[in-house]
């Protein structure tokens, strides 16, 4: 009779186990999908190998400066992100990511009617603005207080050191290539020429001096002669002849 009784209990409880079970198990998550659409055949990886490390973001990201803080919040390979905070209140996330993984991304800066220092800018939503920097990094703020307003994203990406990142030796995605031809024109590079070594300079020696020259003379014609009269002769044939 125990027994009897202990299965009726415990009937209604296995049938809901296993009415859970099955709906588990019919219904894949949306992480299911994402697995499979990413891990399928020929799918690209989640983050190219060439994309830049996270790590080396972050010397362009702007410093905390008087009543606001900057702060790393996430890093991984291709991406960094940054908190800005005032207060202890968060206004508004800064993030710089490599499109090479995503060249989507680098696309909707071909038809970007504005610019932010020369490089090419757009708004993403209503909380976001965005620029291309050297047809392969975006820098981009995004609001999370609704004071924080364009103009503030505006200025805050102006304190990114875009200059530093445009000097990142990326190769530009054929993504990106259209988008590059509005960046600001490279500075001149000097060229590469091998530098001669450094020689002692020798003081040439000086000539010797020439001998002081002597002063003109005037020549003076001589003057001609002054034939003597001859002499009497003492011959006296010739004295009495004259």
């Amino acid at each position: 009779m125990s027994f009897t009784r202990w299965l009726r209990r415990l009937a209604p409880l296995m049938v809901c186990l296993l009415l859970l079970v099955t709906a588990c198990t019919s219904a894949p998550s949306k992480y299911d999908q994402v697995q499979e659409d990413t891990t399928g055949f020929g799918s690209p990886a989640a983050v190219d190998k060439k994309a830049e490390k996270g790590g080396t973001f972050n010397q362009f990201f702007p410093d905390s400066q008087e009543g606001y803080t900057v702060t790393p919040y996430q890093e991984k390979k291709g991406f960094a992100e940054y908190k800005l905070e005032q207060s202890g209140k968060t206004l508004a996330m800064l993030t710089i990511s490599d499109t090479t993984s995503l060249p989507a991304a680098a696309e909707k800066y071909t038809s970007a009617t504005e610019s932010i220092d020369g490089f090419p800018a757009v708004d993403q939503g209503t909380t976001g603005t965005g620029l291309l920097v050297n047809g392969r990094y975006q820098v981009k703020v995004l609001s999370r207080d609704p004071a924080f307003a364009k103009a503030d994203r505006v200025a805050w990406l102006q304190k990114f050191d875009l200059k530093g990142l445009a000097e990142l030796k990326g190769a530009i995605t054929p993504a990106g290539k259209a988008a590059a031809l509005s960046r600001p024109p490279a500075k001149p590079v000097a060229s590469a020429q091998t530098k001669a070594p450094n020689t002692a300079l020798v003081p040439a020696q000086s000539a010797p001096s020439a001998a002081p020259k002597a002063p003109d003379t005037v020549v003076t014609p001589a003057k001609p002669a002054i034939k003597a009269p001859p002499a009497p002769s003492t011959d006296p044939i010739l004295q009495s002849a004259s």
